[in-house]
Parts: C-alpha cells; sequence; structure tokens
C-alpha cells in the first residue's frame, strides 16, 4: 500500500485531533501534517507537541502542502469552510463530515480528485478501532491501517449504515451515567459509583475482545437463569426497547442518506 507522506487536515475538532495524534505519538517516523488555522488553541498545541505538524495560514495553503486532505468540519458548516478552496486533481480527499455523500462534496469542491468519505473514531488516537470507508483506495487504506485497521465498505449504502451505528456512542456513556446516578442516590458515595461502573465495564470491553464467541454468545455466557442479568434484560430490555432502538436508528440511517 502506498504511504502518506503529507497529511492535511481541515477542521480539527476532536477527530482532527485524534488522527493526529495517532500519526505522531510514538507511531515511529511521522508524516507530515498540516492543519487548518481555525480553532487556534488545539492546533497551536498539537504543533508545539508534535515536530511534524505544522499550522498553515488557511485552508488553501493546507490543500496546496499535503498529498491526501482530510476534511473534518462541522457538515453544516462545510460551505463556508471550503468556499473558493482549488483541489486539483493529484490530491486524495477524504470526507470525515457524518451525513455528507460524495456527490455533495465534489460539487462542493468542483473537483476532480479521488474522494473517499471515513468514519474514523477517537480510538484512533491510541492506534486502535476500525476506520470504515468508502470507496476502498490504497493510500486511505494504508492510513488508516497505521491507526488501527480499516475496513472498506461495499456501497455508500452499507456505509450509511456503519455511519448511523457510531451515533449510539453517546448514548451508551449516558447510560452508564444513569447507572452511576441510581447508585449515588441509594447513598453510595459519588466517586465510588464511578469507579465502580468503570471498572465493571472495561471488563466487558476486554471480553469483546474474544471474537470466538458471538455477541449473543457473551450476554448468554454472562448469565445465569434466572439471576440478575437476566432479569434486568428482560425487564429493562424489552421487545418494545429493543424496537424503539431500531426505530431510532432508522430514522437516523435515513437522515444520513439525505
Amino acid at each position: 500500500m502506498a504511504t502518506v507522506e503529507r497529511i492535511g487536515i481541515i477542521g480539527v475538532g476532536e477527530i482532527g485531533r485524534a488522527i493526529v495524534t495517532g500519526l505522531c505519538d510514538g507511531a515511529g517516523e511521522s508524516p507530515e501534517v498540516f492543519l487548518s488555522p481555525r480553532g487556534a488553541g488545539t492546533v497551536a498545541e498539537l504543533s508545539e507537541r508534535f515536530g511534524s505538524v505544522r499550522v498553515c495560514a488557511g485552508n488553501q495553503e493546507v490543500v496546496d502542502r499535503s498529498d491526501v486532505v482530510v476534511i473534518a468540519v462541522r457538515g453544516q458548516d462545510r460551505h463556508e469552510a471550503l468556499a473558493g478552496l482549488t483541489v486539483g486533481g493529484d490530491k486524495i480527499v477524504v470526507n470525515v463530515m457524518a451525513g455528507v455523500g460524495i456527490d455533495d462534496l465534489r460539487r462542493t469542491l468542483g473537483t476532480d480528485a479521488p474522494l473517499v468519505r471515513a468514519i474514523p473514531l477517537p480510538a484512533v488516537r491510541e492506534r486502535r478501532g476500525v476506520t470504515v470507508t468508502y470507496p476502498s483506495h490504497p493510500t486511505v487504506n494504508s492510513l488508516f491501517e497505521r491507526l488501527g485497521g480499516v475496513l472498506p465498505a461495499e456501497d455508500e449504502a452499507a456505509f450509511n449504515v456503519f455511519s448511523a451505528l457510531t451515533g449510539t456512542l453517546t448514548a451508551h456513556y449516558s447510560y452508564l451515567a444513569a447507572l452511576t446516578s441510581w447508585a449515588a442516590g441509594h447513598g453510595i458515595a459519588a466517586d465510588d459509583a464511578d469507579g465502580y461502573v468503570r471498572g465493571l465495564f472495561q471488563g466487558v470491553g476486554r471480553a469483546l475482545n474474544d471474537r470466538t464467541r458471538s455477541l449473543r454468545q457473551l450476554a448468554a455466557d454472562h448469565e445465569t437463569p434466572n439471576g440478575s442479568n437476566e432479569r434486568i434484560r428482560t425487564t429493562w430490555f424489552t421487545p418494545a426497547n429493543s424496537a424503539a432502538l431500531g426505530k431510532a436508528l432508522d430514522d437516523l440511517l435515513a437522515a444520513l442518506e439525505g
């Protein structure tokens, strides 16, 4: 696979920061990374921390100095952030904006350059987790293999399904926060409840590394008949609750498909 030597990032928020950190923090020889000036505090911190990171005067300079350009602005800000940019056909553009399709971005940029959609998650900071891409491109695959792995989707419809799944992350954190609040409401010190819930579900995370067992099998293996886990699963995560989750995901998918 082709090695990426010069990477530009337009929009250095949580995901942009994670990509830079994964590429530059103890991962061997780092590529040159060029950042847009927006978000001055973040880009200044990254350029001071990593010697291969440079802050550019504007977004056009990011494009001009890079081989691969990652567009990580918020979708609703894309027209303002990308207005007037000239992107030559020799560049590769990686679009990490949720809900912004390839045709939409091509119209905005007015370029013949290869466009690849990607769903990098914060775990790329530690070079963990798989990044879904579409369409498959050897240079982009190489970039995300370096950051934890790559999963090229078969088509843009499949890509949108994976994208919808990422919309469940903060609901999971909120679920854990609700458990902590419940325990605190029953007299457990807040710090103790927080620490216990974190430890409980860190163990779940480690169990997920066992790919020899399906997710349903993992659930079954953690239950005993008429036990506490079975009780909560069957009385709280009911078929109606499961259907409501499916409906929420269906609605999100429809929105992502535009």
